[in-house]
């Protein structure tokens, strides 16, 4: 009997998940499906409900859901329940489980290209969504200390607390504060959603050199501004479509047990750019 696995969130239209995971069945032969199912707010509790009766094995969960989705499943992995959000969940006979790929998916990138996060100074763009998430790789990975820039200084504070209970020194600043202190750290992230439109990017690169490492993980377009004045100065560069590979890579780990096929996945993916 064929498996079924979906996306839930809204809006939906614009996801590329289910060109990955068709790929893959399709390259190891699995009689399995992968469908975008739209929930709007507020409609979680009877979208689970449907899911569950479909009797769908497993599911990926986007804005706005992932903070809403905890409180809905039996277990969680130790991740989810720090990040306190999931992404990732596997229904086992009608107990679902809950996994956080974020903190994985994020890390992933600098591990495939050798790049050292030990002792390093992280200035992080946005305290939102992806944002916890990426905090705890860093504190994971031993980074020395994170700067959180972002428009609304609360939710930046907000973001730095939770850094430091968890064991990395944090500080917040307003984003038009960071001005020309680029050059003071040695990996600059873009987690908030400036570029998804072709924004110009949200602080000045000018002072960075080509041993910065500047990640944007806005995956649409590809080469965001952002990304642009990063290439001009000849910085180490890491795109968001190799985070959102890193996590579809974990997403099916989880729910098929076995290895996926980056290269496959890689294909798919940036054939639907």
């Amino acid at each position: 009997m064929g498996k079924t696995f979906a996306i839930i969130g809204d809006p939906i239209d614009h996801t590329l998940s289910p060109n990955i995971h068709s790929a893959i069945f399709r390259e190891l032969n699995l009689d399995c499906s992968y469908i975008a199912y739209r929930i709007p707010k507020g409609e979680l509790e009877d979208g689970i409900e449907g899911l569950k009766k479909i009797k769908v094995d497993g599911f990926n969960v986007t804005i706005p859901h992932k903070v809403e989705m905890m409180k809905y499943l039996d277990k969680t992995d130790e991740v989810c329940s720090l990040i306190g959000a999931v992404n990732t969940v596997a229904n086992e006979n009608g107990i679902l489980k809950g996994y956080n790929t974020d903190m994985g998916g994020f890390i992933e990138p600098f591990k495939k290209k050798k790049l050292n996060i030990e002792n390093t100074k992280v200035l992080l763009l946005g305290a939102g969504g992806a944002a916890r998430a990426i905090v705890a790789g860093f504190v994971k990975e031993k980074a020395n200390s994170i700067t959180i820039a972002n428009k609304t200084l609360e939710n930046a504070e907000k973001l730095s607390e939770f850094a430091k209970k968890i064991g990395l020194s944090a500080n917040a600043v307003k984003i038009e504060e960071v001005n020309d202190t680029a050059k003071d750290y040695d990996i600059i992230v873009n987690a908030t959603s400036i570029g998804l439109k072709n924004e110009p990017s949200p602080i000045s690169l000018e002072s960075i050199n080509e041993k910065t490492i500047v990640y944007d993980i806005v995956y649409m377009p590809m080469s965001t501004d952002f990304i642009k004045k990063a290439k001009e100065k000849k910085a180490i560069i890491i795109f968001g479509y190799e985070m959102l590979l890193g996590q579809a890579v974990r997403s099916f780990e989880i729910w098929h047990g076995v290895e996926a096929p980056y290269n496959t996945m890689k294909k798919a993916l940036l054939g639907g750019f």
